[in-house]
Formats: structure tokens, sequence, C-alpha cells
């Protein structure tokens, strides 16, 4: 049986906080770690935390320099051997991978519907390469491919598609389980596209090269 790490950060999420940790209750037939890291939330967040704390393997509310400083929080607090999942105080784990998955990759990725838009599908080809094809509400990652928390805080949007990249270009395998579904709501952080920031996390992971293709990409996408 796989060991997991479910990490949850929320900062002042009273209205979407409970749905979320109903839907990993629910759904946690592999008994998971829940880790959850609150940014010193001062609405109703907190309180509804800790009427569900004894599902909770690690809770606290303190300031942070932001998500991916929290998110790095709740890094540290899993096992090693764990398998890790990020999931938004807006996120829903729908789906949990088939149990075999754990064994054919030490990644696993699953599809996200993103509000009543559309459903987001992984990829794994060059377009990884370009672009952030990989959410994080259907993500597992095994910690000890990175015992560090991994995310740069110097990319305040995208630290998370810099960590993907970083994760291909070490060679690691990456499965898709068809079964794997997260949810997530529309806008959020990274809504608004930051090409500038894309453009310099794939310079700095694969080269010029990549740049300038991720750049026609982006703009054959429309995404300008």
């Amino acid at each position: 049986m796989p060991i997991i790490s479910i990490i949850t950060v929320s900062y002042n999420n009273e209205n979407t906080i409970e749905a979320k940790i109903k839907s990993v209750i629910e759904l946690n037939s592999i008994k998971a770690d829940f880790i959850v890291i609150d940014g010193g939330s001062t609405d109703g967040t907190v309180n509804i935390l800790k009427k569900y704390e004894g599902y909770l393997t690690y809770l606290v509310s303190e300031p942070d320099n932001g998500i991916y400083d929290a998110m790095n929080k709740g890094w540290l607090q899993a096992k090693n051997n764990s398998y890790v999942l990020f999931l938004g105080a807006g996120d829903l784990l729908v789906d949990m991978p088939d149990i075999e998955s754990f064994n054919k990759a030490d990644i696993i990725a699953g599809s996200v519907q993103i509000g009543s838009k559309f459903l987001f599908k992984p990829k794994t080809d060059i377009r990884l390469r370009l672009g952030n094809t990989l959410h994080h509400q259907a993500l597992f990652i095994k910690k000890d491919l990175h015992i560090a928390p991994p995310f740069n805080l110097l990319y305040g949007t995208y630290a998370d598609f810099d960590f993907n990249q970083r994760l291909i270009k070490a060679g690691h395998k990456i499965y898709i389980d068809s079964h794997f579904k997260g949810y997530a709501l529309e806008g959020g952080l990274s809504t608004k596209f930051d090409k500038k920031q894309s453009l310099t996390i794939v310079r700095k992971n694969f080269g010029w090269f990549y740049m300038v293709l991720a750049f026609i990409y982006y703009n054959l996408r429309h995404e300008i």
C-alpha cells in the first residue's frame, strides 16, 4: 500500500474549505496523511479546520510568504517515502488513482475538471517542455524524488511549473491514470497568463531553443 500525503494550503477560505476536507475524507480508501497549512486566516477558516482536526495529521495557522512558501512548509511535513498531492482550499479530490498505478511510476497524473468550463487532460510529451501540462489537483509526486522544499519563491505564479519541468529534466517517469481526477474552481493564482515568467522558466530548464518554441506555442494558442 502506498503512503499518501495530501497537502492543503488555505487563507480565508471559509466558503470552500469544508467541502474540500469532506472530499478527501470520503475518498480516503487509502489511509492518507492530511496536512493543512493555513496562512493565518482571519475569517472562519480556522474554526472549520479545528472541527475536522481529528482527520488531520498536521495543522498550522501562521503568516507565510505566499502560496508557494506555504506549499514548501507542507512538503517538509510529508513523509519522505510518501506520494504527495496538493489541493488548494477550493479544489476537490474526485477520484483516486488505481492502486496498481503507484507501482508503475513515481509521478502519477490525472485529469482536472476546471469548474464547469472544461476538462484538463495531462500531457507528458514535448508540450510539457513548453507549458504546464500537469495540474497539481491531480498529480501525485513521490517526495523522495526531491526531499528539500521544491518550489522556487522567485516564481510567484508558476513555481509548480518549474518543479514539473525539473522533474522531467531529471528523467523521472510520469504515468497517466485515466481514473485519477481532481476538480479546481475557475480563477485562481494563474488565471491571467504570465508569458514572461513562463518563458523564463522554460529557458532556465531547457534553453533558448525551447523558449523560442514556447513563445510560438503560446501565440498559436492565443495565450498573449
